[in-house]
């Protein structure tokens, strides 16, 4: 999955915060709930315009970044 089917940032869209793309929902909803204890069902079920897909993606592509700065 192509980056720009993942997230995008718009100022014009949630005043230019990251969401995932197509969708008016802040990627940091995600690491909340996750950071609460919910599972990515949870999520999933609570924001339904995002897709599994979309989810996983994000998670693999933050992945990189924190590898990326640790190394």
């Amino acid at each position: 999955m192509k980056k720009e089917q993942v997230i995008s940032r718009n100022p014009k869209v949630m005043s230019g915060t990251l969401v995932f793309a197509g969708t008016r929902v802040p990627v940091e909803i995600l690491i909340q709930h996750l950071a609460a204890g919910d599972s990515l069902d949870e999520f999933l079920d609570d924001f339904p315009t995002v897709s599994r897909e979309q989810a996983v993606a994000y998670l693999k592509l933050t992945l990189k970044v924190a590898d990326a700065r640790t190394a």
